[in-house]
């Protein structure tokens, strides 16, 4: 489990109780404010935990959910365009409006980590709309993994996804062209 140094405060209250804890073995500083009862925390388990409102999306997305076998080397995390910048070489950060922020978030659980991610239906609409963004054999590996799996989407939540962001008709055309 993850702790803040303020939770460890809580805990132990001192700064001396915590490096205590931390020479006895019972705690593990991770990096900088950021602290565990393990030895070893996953860089994912870490980003999710420092930076709670972000949303994994984009080539992080597509890999966790299964539908590409390349392992990202950051990992792409969807904030509030209002939100201050992440500096974090581990985190590519998109800054995504507010009214189309939180449509199609999900939890999901990943070894260590308990991550906000958006879910397939939402990354397809994702991949549409910035199909011109990704390498054409990349694009086309995860458009027919989608093609794979289409029967086991909810093509509903897509089409009312697909509503909500500007250039809905483009996506739709592209819906219908390049995955239906």
């Amino acid at each position: 489990m993850l702790l803040s140094y303020s939770n460890c405060l809580k805990e132990w209250q001192s700064d001396y109780q915590i490096k205590r804890q931390i020479k006895n073995g019972d705690l593990y500083q991770i990096e900088k404010g950021v602290y565990s009862d393990e030895p070893f925390a996953s860089t994912l388990a870490v980003i999710t935990f420092k930076y709670p409102k972000g949303i994994i999306t984009m080539d992080s997305a597509f890999y966790y959910h299964g539908l590409t076998d390349v392992i990202p080397d950051v990992i792409h995390l969807a904030t509030d365009k209002h939100a201050i910048y992440i500096n974090d070489k581990r985190v590519h950060q998109y800054y995504v409006p507010s009214n189309i922020l939180n449509v199609g978030v999900t939890i999901l659980k990943r070894r260590d980590a308990t991550i906000r991610i958006y879910d397939k239906e939402r990354m397809l609409i994702e991949l549409l709309r910035f199909k011109n963004k990704f390498p054409f054999d990349y694009y086309k590996e995860i458009i027919g993994n989608y093609r794979n799996i289409i029967y086991n989407l909810d093509i509903e939540r897509i089409q009312d996804y697909a509503a909500s962001f500007p250039r809905s008709k483009m996506i739709n055309d592209a819906l219908e062209m390049e995955v239906f």
